[in-house]
């Protein structure tokens, strides 16, 4: 189980060779300013491999504890969405490897707690797993997690590259005042959060100890489909192209690469 980690990366320009690494990766820093540390996307133009963060655990797996807390369950239901009352929050980012490259078909299994700060330990609210898509993205429709005491607000999950180890791990709300009191809280794996109308979003990447080869430098040449979009543009938030006769709008801030082409990569994005 400790084989695994995962880590938000420091902040930086992103370059050419480093969309790459990808859409995320970085140079490792243990807190930004507010207590919002940078995606693993946002990466120094330095390169190099990523460092993953420490494995986090509460005694919760393999099995469930006879202790009051945070409980894990085998066997959730493979699912993208968590129905129920509360602040609708997303969660989305991607899964890399060590030496940049994202990783696809990767099980993510997450569960919580709900509005109230209960866990249902009978059967799968708030719990469901999916997996990465071919590049290496994930997204997960929740709610905000309650409190309950002795804890900050956090989010459970176990992530597992094909044929690798199992990271168990939690993410965090930034500006939560427990923070500062939780024994298990690590500023290494707060979320990138933002509300947004009556819900919020959050954003995070992890990076799994899978070894690989570094990935080059992208091509140049202009993409097969035809219209704006354009591989090596660097593209901001709300920016609008063309692609193989449909328009979209730009999800997340990044460099275009050969394999990132609007229709492939929803997390980057949108239909216009």
């Amino acid at each position: 189980m400790d084989g695994e980690h995962t880590r938000a990366e420091k902040q930086g320009g992103i370059s050419r060779k480093t969309l790459f690494k990808a859409a995320l990766i970085a140079t490792p820093v243990p807190l930004l300013a507010a207590q919002v540390p940078a995606l693993a996307r946002q990466t120094a133009e330095t390169g190099g491999p990523l460092t993953p963060t420490p494995y986090c655990d509460d005694g919760d797996d393999p099995t469930i504890p006879q202790t009051e807390g945070p409980y894990f369950k085998p066997n959730s239901p493979q699912r993208t969405v968590l129905p129920g009352a509360g602040t609708p929050l997303t969660v989305s980012g991607y899964v890399f490897g060590l030496a940049c490259q994202p990783l696809a078909n990767v099980l993510l299994d997450f569960w919580q707690a709900d509005n109230s700060g209960a866990y249902d330990n009978i059967t799968y609210n708030f719990r469901g797993h999916q997996y990465t898509n071919a590049q290496g993205a994930f997204k997960l429709t929740t709610i905000v997690p309650g409190l309950y005491p002795g804890r900050t607000r956090h989010l459970h999950v176990k992530a597992q590259a094909p044929g690798r180890p199992i990271l168990t791990t939690q993410l965090y709300f930034p500006g939560e005042p427990r923070n500062n009191t939780d024994t298990i809280f690590d500023p290494r794996l707060l979320m990138t959060v933002r509300t947004v109308g009556t819900g919020r979003e959050a954003t995070f990447d992890f990076v799994l100890n899978v070894p690989g080869v570094p990935p080059t430098d992208p091509p140049t040449s202009p993409p097969p489909g035809g219209g704006t979009w354009q591989v090596g543009v660097t593209y901001q938030a709300g920016d609008r192209v063309t692609y193989g006769g449909a328009a979209y709008r730009c999800l997340q801030g990044h460099q275009a690469q050969a394999g990132w082409e609007p229709p492939n990569v929803p997390a980057l994005w949108q239909r216009a």
